[in-house]
């Protein structure tokens, strides 16, 4: 139980830590052109991050368990290394 609590904590801080990577990426365009303010512009990208659940259900997962991966190979231990492979990259490339 104490593990699976540990990997949501982890799953959180992997989310936090990818939407603090591609803040700048979201929104630079569009502050760079003068088209949006900064404010207006994260604004604007945190509430459609937010509501893209509302447009594209849950598609990805469901592509990703329609045989893309296969869930007899998926266990705690896969789901703790590929979190922590993906927030090592996302502080590797944003460093």
């Amino acid at each position: 139980m104490l593990w699976i609590l540990f990997l949501i904590i982890l799953a959180l801080f992997f989310d936090y830590l990818n939407g603090f990577h591609d803040a700048a990426n979201s929104v630079a365009t569009v502050v760079s052109t003068r088209v949006l303010s900064p404010k207006v512009a994260v604004a604007w990208a945190g509430f459609f991050n937010f509501v893209a659940f509302l447009v594209f259900h849950t598609e990805v997962a469901k592509t990703i368990g329609a045989g893309i991966v296969d869930i007899h190979f998926v266990d705690a231990n896969l789901v703790f290394g590929a979190l922590m492979g993906a927030c090592g990259w996302n502080i590797l490339t944003w460093w």
